[in-house]
């Protein structure tokens, strides 16, 4: 029985990132430049299923290659709560060896293999455990290994604001202390607007930002074909035509539509047509479910009934058009244009044009709404 290498499953890193080389490389071209390069502080945006999560784990990968402590967190409730009592001071204990909590004081480097030199500070004089001192004692004791200390936080776009303030002030207090800091987050797009308009948060406007788009056919065809060779398979042309056609692009459903024509495949060797038409038609099932659904759910009557205008057309739509199909003028569908662009809900290909930025979004709206 063969194993299936595909994984889809939100979060998870697929077997073959595909399409994301420039992004993993620019990351790890800030971390070898020192302090002070733009990519220390790197946000990942894009719709849901895009591979966000994805770069994270890339970019904690690469921190790990050369030797980083990673501390990977999600801005749920209570973060720095987790970041002050669970992992910074196990970082603190792990590279120091003690479970007290110790000041720094001396830093050596014999044999370039690195020894730290602690002096216990009396309870009386301690002071009292903060994110800002923690990180930076951290930061301080990694450097003697010519490392440093990465945060990733996901889903920055259903934190707590007061609490994404107190990390963002820190990371850059440790910045402006040249320390081996990086930071790393991941949001939707609709998010990031209000989060980069906060006064603290505005340090998040100078990260340097990647919005994650589609895959090309060729990063597509890569990210499938690399996976099913990988366990002794293989698969036609015709085959992969059709799963690059049905994936659009969209990573996520790259993973699903690998993931269930290997499953629902006859034990050959060899993928062909039909196996990747039975493949399809359960990922669609499945992607409905899982992205499709909720992400209607979450939109207003008056987004979905745009969406809905755009769901006539085979192809991309003219801004215009919808704007005729709903009896509103160019500007009044342009509020809604730019609320779903930002959303990531679509994407404008080119001026004047937008198209879904998930597949299987036209298709479930034929099948569920009444259009003009």
């Amino acid at each position: 029985m063969v194993t299936n290498p595909f994984r889809p499953t939100f979060g998870t890193s697929p077997p073959v990132l595909a399409g994301r080389r420039e992004h993993t490389a620019s990351f790890a071209d800030s971390l070898d430049a020192g302090p002070g390069a733009p990519g220390r502080a790197t946000l990942y945006t894009g719709a849901r299923g895009v591979g966000k999560t994805v770069m994270l784990n890339a970019a904690e990968d690469v921190a790990r290659e050369r030797g980083w402590i990673v501390i990977s967190e999600t801005a749920s409730p209570g973060i720095v709560h987790r970041l002050v009592h669970d992992h910074l001071p196990g970082a603190l204990a792990l590279v120091t060896g003690s479970r007290e909590h110790a000041r720094v004081s001396g830093l050596t480097a014999p044999a370039g293999l690195g020894a730290i030199s602690v002096e216990r500070v009396p309870p009386v004089h301690r002071p009292e455990r903060s994110l800002r001192n923690q990180l930076t004692d951290l930061a301080s004791v990694t450097a003697a290994h010519g490392a440093g200390v990465l945060i990733t936080v996901d889903e920055i776009h259903g934190g707590d604001v007061g609490e994404l303030r107190e990390l963002a002030v820190t990371v850059q207090h440790c910045f402006r202390s040249d320390l081996d800091v990086a930071f790393a987050a991941a949001a939707l797009p609709a998010a990031v607007a209000s989060l980069l308009n906060d006064r603290v948060l505005t340090f998040l406007r100078r990260a340097e930002r990647h919005d994650l788009g589609p895959l090309s056919r060729g990063e597509s065809a890569l990210a499938i074909v690399g996976p099913i060779r990988s366990v002794g398979l293989d698969i036609t042309p015709e085959a992969l035509d059709l799963i690059v056609d049905a994936s659009g692009g969209y990573p996520f459903m790259v993973q699903l539509v690998g993931f269930h024509t290997l499953r629902n495949r006859p034990e050959r060797r060899l993928i062909d047509a039909d196996d990747a038409v039975r493949g399809i038609t359960a990922a669609r099932r499945r992607l409905g479910h899982l992205v499709v659904e909720p992400e209607l759910q979450a939109l207003s009557s008056g987004d979905r009934r745009f969406l809905s205008a755009m769901a006539v057309d085979d192809g991309p739509s003219r801004t215009a058009d919808i704007a005729r199909r709903l009896g509103v003028s160019g500007p009044y569908a342009g509020q809604y244009r730019l609320r779903l662009l930002a959303a990531g809900v679509i994407t404008a290909p080119k001026y004047g044009w937008i198209d879904f930025a998930i597949p299987g979004v036209r298709e479930h709206l034929r099948r569920t709404e009444t259009h003009g």
